[in-house]
């Protein structure tokens, strides 16, 4: 397979994370994150109705992402698995999903919660999260089912 694809942002996030370090490994570890999507004023029409969401799905770029680990060490488990099977950031293609809360919106900007990227990420799509057509009560959670609920494990910081 050799297609290659260019994605042109539609805006950046504005967090409170520099590094990574800072950053939870997911939105649900930091409830009360704060941020902002400012959504370049090309694609604002784009947003009409997008108030009437509690929550989005936010895909954006793991832009300071420099390798790739195709059998990561997560930071909730003590075992290599797929990269494919994890949420790691070192991915081939260096594409994060986070879903957010909206508090509200200003213009062009989201103003929004559960925030896991860092500051000048850039956002590729928002789509509204619909429980119904996004969440599965019957999924299994893989590895994950019985790990811990902190954010890291003890040494992985």
């Amino acid at each position: 397979m050799t297609n290659e694809y260019s994605i042109t942002p539609i805006g950046v996030i504005r967090a409170p994370f520099a590094t990574k370090e800072q950053a939870p490994i997911q939105g649900v570890f930091a409830p009360d994150s704060v941020a902002t999507i400012e959504v370049d004023e090309q694609y604002a029409d784009g947003l009409l109705d997008i108030e009437q969401f509690s929550h989005l799905v936010v895909l954006y770029l793991l832009d300071r992402v420099t390798e790739v680990d195709l059998q990561p060490l997560p930071f909730l488990d003590d075992a290599r698995h797929g990269v494919f099977a994890t949420r790691n950031p070192r991915r081939p293609n260096r594409i994060a999903i986070m879903v957010v809360a909206l508090e509200r919106r200003e213009g062009s900007v989201l103003h929004v919660r559960h925030v896991d990227a860092l500051d000048g990420s850039p956002v590729i799509d928002i789509k509204p999260y619909v429980p119904r057509f996004d969440s599965v009560p019957t999924a299994k959670e893989g590895w994950f089912t019985g790990k811990s609920d902190r954010a890291k494990l003890p040494g992985r910081e």
